[in-house]
């Protein structure tokens, strides 16, 4: 293989590793496409080492090695992001330590009602700490989606529930550099999934 198709090559990778990394933040594959990324690497590493590049192939790499950094650090934002959104979905729906709040304790209003039932929940949050009746909708949505799974709901509190929405939201709009953040609440396979993404 000569050093021109080598480029072609590296160039194809990246762009298949671009499509593969996509389906993988759309929720299309499970695992993120570490294969093909060590792959790419290893032929960049490869022709970091070459001496023998023309001036034209050494400007061509210089431009891949740019452009695959460039991709590099947003999926290194956005890998951050949804392991924030992991995160997130532990602290809502795994055991809390705390009990929960008494009515309207730090908040100025009791806690909301809770509903029978459960239907799948999607919110746009700019502002949680604002948009108080957006956070009650998804606490709401989320004691329902536990009491569906029987899991115990006495130690999720509203207060608790609302202090990090507020945090992860800010931590996300910081990371992705968006205005606002979906929470959705499913059931998947008999257990809560509170997930949350820029948007």
């Amino acid at each position: 293989m000569t050093t021109d198709e080598m480029l072609d090559r590296l160039e194809d990778d990246m762009r298949k590793l671009r499509i593969e990394f996509d389906v993988f933040f759309n929720g299309g594959a499970k695992k993120p496409p570490y294969d093909t990324k060590n792959r790419v690497e290893a032929m960049i590493k490869r022709f970091s080492d070459d001496r023998n590049l023309s001036f034209a192939q050494r400007f061509r790499y210089n431009t891949l090695v740019a452009r695959y950094t460039s991709f590099r650090e947003l999926w290194r934002r956005n890998m951050t992001a949804l392991e924030e959104g992991q995160n997130l979905n532990a602290k809502l729906v795994g055991t809390f330590a705390e009990r929960p709040s008494s009515a309207g304790s730090g908040t100025g209003f009791a806690p909301p009602t809770q509903k029978q039932g459960f239907r799948p929940t999607s919110v746009t949050c700019s502002d949680p700490q604002q948009e108080v009746d957006k956070v009650i909708s998804l606490y709401n949505s989320v004691i329902d989606a536990k009491k569906a799974c029987g899991e115990p709901t006495d130690k999720l509190s509203f207060e608790q529930f609302h202090k990090i929405l507020i945090v992860q939201s800010s931590k996300l709009k910081a990371q992705l550099q968006c205005s606002s953040v979906n929470f959705s609440v499913e059931i998947e396979q008999g257990q809560v999934k509170f997930k949350a993404k820029g948007s």
